[in-house]
């Protein structure tokens, strides 16, 4: 404890590091994946290459990932973010994909009996009534992502790995406690605000 008040600053910036790679990596992965659900997701032939391909890439141990991108991007943010980017996608485009798929058939021929078109119906029926289904695939890589961006600190991308590793390399319980301790905390209050935000989601439909 007295350890953390005396440096609390480089917690927080640990902290701040690990935040922006989580949260950038998640974003470009949701990014990518609501496009190749929304296409795949009418088209079984597609969507298993898609499935097939994105599931390797998430079977690929983490350090050898990181590994690989070096001759590539070099060390740093960009190596970890791409990483993270690959370990997502299996999990949100599944979401995507199986959330439209679940919609209905009868909601979507009321759509287009009131003359919606098939962008309308994407965007007015589709993908709000699949959300509460795609946010429990982003719950699910948020955690995920937060917990293995640790290993990032191996190619100098900062984070909280930083202190663990740096703790456990200098035998220093308390920075080691520091990191773990930090990064629970961190995955276990963004599970928390997205199991919420998809309790809420189901209850407006339900509603």
């Amino acid at each position: 404890m007295k350890w953390f008040l005396r440096n609390w600053t480089d917690v927080a910036y640990a902290l701040w590091e690990h935040i922006a790679i989580s949260m950038t990596s998640l974003a470009i992965a949701f990014a990518m994946s609501l496009v190749i659900g929304i296409v795949a997701a009418r088209r079984p032939r597609l969507y298993g290459a898609v499935m097939t391909v994105s599931g390797f890439l998430y079977t690929i141990p983490t350090l050898a990932f990181l590994a690989f991108l070096i001759p590539l991007v070099g060390l740093g943010r960009s190596n970890a973010i791409i990483t993270m980017v690959a370990f997502s996608l299996m999990i949100l485009i599944r979401s995507v994909a199986t959330g439209i798929r679940e919609v209905p058939a009868e909601v979507i021929d009321a759509a287009r009996g009131m003359g919606m078109d098939a962008g309308q119906i994407m965007r007015r029926i589709e993908l709000p009534l699949a959300l509460p289904l795609i946010v429990a695939g982003l719950r699910v890589s948020a955690v995920t992502v937060i917990s293995v961006s640790v290993v990032a600190a191996y190619v100098n991308a900062g984070g909280l790995g930083t202190l663990i590793f740096n703790g456990i390399a200098s035998d220093h319980p308390a920075k080691i406690w520091a990191g773990a301790l930090t990064v629970c905390a961190l995955a276990v209050v963004v599970d928390l605000l997205l199991a919420w935000a998809e309790r809420r989601l189901k209850s407006g439909q339900a509603a």
